[in-house]
């Protein structure tokens, strides 16, 4: 791997870094891993142009597959295309600019050979720029940024809404607070947490608004080390959509509850702020169960955590059933495509009916230790019926003591579309008849 720090013109450095990026993330790997080790002072170029790239995914290779006679067999050339056409699209004004630093950039990859190359191809695209940006309008991967099996499927299964949600998941992420009710009591009968915490934003100079009694939406994402009361457990980073989950459980002091699927854990303090419960959170990888450890430490929090996989019974079951299970299942993502751009990439359409088999037998496993009369929610992050409402209509099908209660006045389930204030979520209530 090349290091981009042997670089020294700024925007080259970042060119490279996010270049390297989305190399790797068309390799297989996760962009976090790989911007991990990025130098913190290009770290937010890298990052901003890394992700846009991967947002934009289709788009580019819909461009490069006009300007280029054959396809490219160097990978990290083939990237730092994509990036440096993003850019040209994104900053018109910096052309010159751009096209010379990705240049600067391409110039230790084969002992700079395939610098003509990169400078013709974006010059080439600065030519035909209007010709070049009007057939990728007509052209539906180009235009939505999909893949073609995703926007098919969002056409079928969700014909009045598959371009807003689309669009959705071209856009930037909105960045949400949940207060942590149970270290910033309110100081003024009658006010809401969300409320009495916005004046410490406003102290900093971060802008926000309250969307509820627990959740703000700040106007530009900050660092977590800004957030005043942070690293105190007063505030915790989550998006309002996932911050629903909790509240339809119905909770109550004293229940037993089981996190079936816990980690990163925001949903396992969540219910622990709202109520004093006995909760057994489950994760299945050792490394992102000491991650659900750290936020509940941090927030004051306490639970059993147990590294263990939720189908299992026999690893992890003491046979006392539990009166809330959340079944917040492993999915496609595709509701969070915005704030995770890999997954564009990376899924494939079959990877939706492994989730689906996959979900099916965590139900019906965790089905097994939910008491009577007792309530599990089942959750997805996921726009595709398939792991939504297909998948909780075949559940109650096969269970004759299941009943689908209201998650949304009289609906019996929730599904949020991705929009400025949250991601995309998927909610059903189930409850086992005594």
């Amino acid at each position: 791997m090349i290091d981009p720090m042997n670089l020294s013109p700024p925007l080259a450095t970042a060119l490279r870094g996010a270049a390297e990026a989305v190399a790797g993330v068309m390799a297989g790997h996760t962009p976090e891993a790989l911007l991990a080790a990025t130098p913190a002072a290009v770290r937010p170029a890298v990052m901003d142009l890394a992700f846009g790239t991967l947002r934009d995914c289709g788009r580019g290779d819909f461009l490069l597959g006009r300007l280029l006679e054959k396809p490219l067999k160097e990978p990290l050339i083939h990237a730092l295309l994509l990036v440096a056409l993003f850019r040209l699209e994104q900053r018109p004004r910096d052309a010159h600019i751009t096209v010379d630093q990705a240049v600067h950039a391409a110039a230790g990859v084969r002992q700079g050979r395939l610098k003509a190359l990169v400078n013709g191809v974006l010059r080439g695209f600065l030519r035909s720029r209007d010709e070049l940006l009007a057939a990728a309008e007509a052209d539906p991967v180009a235009r939505w940024r999909h893949p073609p099996w995703w926007i098919e499927r969002l056409q079928a299964e969700q014909p009045q809404t598959w371009q807003k949600i689309l669009a959705a998941g071209n856009s930037h992420p909105p960045m949400t607070l949940r207060v942590n009710r149970r270290r910033l009591a309110s100081a003024v009968p009658g006010d809401t947490a969300s409320h009495n915490f916005l004046p410490h934003l406003e102290a900093v100079g971060i802008a926000a608004r309250a969307l509820d009694g627990t959740a703000i939406r700040l106007d530009k994402p900050v660092a977590v080390d800004n957030l005043p009361g942070f690293a105190a457990g007063q505030v915790s980073v989550q998006d309002w959509g996932a911050q629903r989950a909790a509240s339809l459980l119905d909770l109550h002091d004293g229940q037993r509850v089981l996190d079936a699927c816990a980690a990163p854990g925001g949903k396992t303090a969540h219910i622990l702020e709202l109520a004093a419960v006995d909760l057994t959170a489950l994760e299945l990888d050792p490394r992102r169960a000491g991650r659900v450890r750290d936020n509940l430490d941090r927030l004051g929090l306490q639970a059993t955590v147990r590294v263990a996989d939720c189908q299992r019974l026999d690893d992890w079951w003491d046979s006392r059933p539990f009166e809330r299970i959340l079944a917040d299942v492993p999915c496609s993502a595709s509701g969070v495509a915005r704030r995770h751009p890999d997954i564009k990439w990376l899924r494939r359409a079959a990877d939706v009916a492994r989730f689906a088999q996959t979900q099916s037998a965590i139900l019906d496993a965790l089905w097994r230790v939910l008491a009577p009369g007792g309530r599990m929610l089942y959750s997805t992050c996921s726009m595709f019926r398939a792991e939504n409402s297909a998948q909780i209509e075949a559940f109650a099908a096969r269970h004759a003591d299941a009943r689908r209660l209201p998650t949304n006045g009289s609906d019996v389930e929730l599904q949020l579309l991705p929009d400025p204030d949250h991601d995309g979520f998927y909610y059903a209530l189930l409850q086992k008849l005594a």
